[in-house]
């Protein structure tokens, strides 16, 4: 023997991933394929071992603004991605300024207009008359507003 262990054969051992080099490794900007590819693992270990170590950015939370349960077909229309950007933006996240501007626009349109956004799983999307307790997009418009204005 030449003191090298061999695994092969061995059922159940998981590879470990050091996380001061997987610290290191996230700093340097190494994608989660690429760490996979280093550490012998799935890209689901990695994302797994960066949650451990605390290395993973928070999930953010769109539950308020997308209250619904979205069908795959509507999850990506104009309605679900300006509400999740202005979500985004409301909760300090960055999103892409044309993106934000693109939000912005849309639900300022339907302030202006005193509309709403209802959602149906089979219709997606429809533009409605505000309740008199107010408006979704309204809220959500000005919580966006109020995390990426100064002052």
């Amino acid at each position: 023997m030449d003191g090298t262990a061999s695994v092969e054969g061995v059922v159940g051992r998981r590879p470990t991933i050091d996380r001061a080099e997987l610290a290191r490794l996230v700093e340097a900007g190494m994608s989660v394929q690429a760490l996979a590819a280093h550490f012998g693992v799935s890209e689901s270990g990695v994302l797994q071992a960066k949650r451990a170590a605390g290395l993973a950015k928070p999930q953010m939370d769109h539950g308020a603004a997308l209250p619904w349960t979205l069908s795959r077909a509507h999850a990506q229309s104009g309605p679900a991605t300006n509400l999740r950007n202005l979500s985004v933006a409301a909760q300090g996240g960055r999103v892409a300024p044309e993106r934000l501007n693109t939000a912005v626009r849309w639900a300022r349109r339907l302030a202006e207009q005193g509309l709403d956004v209802a959602y149906d799983p089979a219709n997606g999307f429809t533009e409605i008359p505000a309740s008199p307790s107010g408006s979704h997009v309204a809220r959500m418009l000005e919580s966006a507003l109020k995390a990426v204005e100064p002052g």
